[in-house]
């Protein structure tokens, strides 16, 4: 009798101890990905604060511009509101508006020789170009540490109880129109 008494408080400690690490693992894989998406709103945002000196400078040499500024200035909004903050979905679809409205801002910068030739215009170009690096830098991070998340949560036995320990599958920072991005936007001279 003792023995089986024995053998049951053994699986009960082998499951336990199972559970413990499986769910410090979830845990660990959770804040990993809040940690990245972080990083990608701080990115974000930080592009949002160029964004409007970039407009200003280019104003300053094509004011009749309105249409591309007003653009500029709605993508910008978009990619800093709550819900692009808060949803990788909501942030892809405002990424690939921003890009498309930022091309449209330099093609314009193009037309003038004088703001190219700027030294605030180049050095806003150039903090804008670091920026969007570190974007797609903490987008890779991000959807890599969602990967990882995502394969844990769905791996047998991890996915039978893992729902309703409050894990659930995150959604990956994908943009809806790759070739939006497939460059950072660029002044060529």
């Amino acid at each position: 009798m003792d023995f089986v008494i024995w053998i049951v408080l053994g699986v009960l400690a082998v499951v336990g101890i199972y559970l413990w690490v499986t769910y410090n693992a979830l845990v660990t894989l959770k804040v990993r990905v809040d940690e990245a998406w972080s990083d990608i709103t701080v990115q974000l945002k930080r592009r949002a604060d160029l964004i409007p000196n970039l407009i200003e400078t280019v104003r300053g040499y094509a004011s009749h511009e309105k249409e591309v500024f007003e653009s500029v200035t709605r993508a910008r909004a978009a990619t800093i509101s709550p819900e692009a903050l808060s949803h990788p979905a909501a942030a892809a679809q405002a990424e690939g508006a921003l890009q498309g409205a930022l091309k449209s801002l330099f093609a314009v910068s193009e037309a003038y020789p004088q703001l190219v030739a700027s030294t605030n215009f180049l050095e806003l170009q150039r903090e804008l170009t670091d920026t969007e690096d570190k974007v797609m830098a903490s987008r890779r991070f991000f959807n890599g540490g969602v990967r990882e998340l995502n394969i844990k949560i769905t791996q047998f036995p991890t996915n039978l109880f893992a729902k309703s320990l409050g894990f659930i599958a995150r959604e990956f920072f994908e943009v809806e129109n790759p070739q939006a991005i497939q460059e950072p936007p660029q002044v060529s001279f």
